[in-house]
């Protein structure tokens, strides 16, 4: 029972979410919306025990999770023989300027803490 409850959660989290989005009319996802909903509603237990049970479910379940992505890419090599150059480039051009824009957050926010003593 602790895994429909769980699943109940998450998916009214992410219905909150769409309908806030859209009838704000917010430049957010309702998915990204949804889950700042399901972060606030993690500070209570009754949420939180059964969403954990959900999500170690899926955790055992992940790799089936991969089977459509698999599919997908067989179903389009001729794009990705296509574009994969362009595409391999674009994704590890964007990964090294997260990974940049990260450090960058990190070193700031460092400067900013105050030391352990003050």
């Amino acid at each position: 029972m602790p895994l429909l409850t769980g699943l109940a959660w998450l998916l009214l989290c992410q219905t909150a979410g769409e309908l806030l989005a859209r009838l704000l009319q917010l430049p957010l996802p309702g998915p990204v919306l949804g889950m700042l909903l399901l972060l606030v509603a993690l500070r209570w237990p009754q949420v939180r025990t059964p969403v954990g049970a959900v999500a170690d479910a899926l955790l055992a379940h992940l790799s089936l999770l991969f089977v459509p992505v698999g599919v997908g890419v067989m179903t389009h090599l001729g794009l990705l023989s296509q574009y994969g150059l362009r595409m391999l480039v674009a994704i590890a051009v964007s990964t090294w300027i997260g990974l940049a824009v990260t450090a960058l957050v990190l070193r700031l926010m460092l400067r900013r803490e105050p030391a352990a003593g003050d």
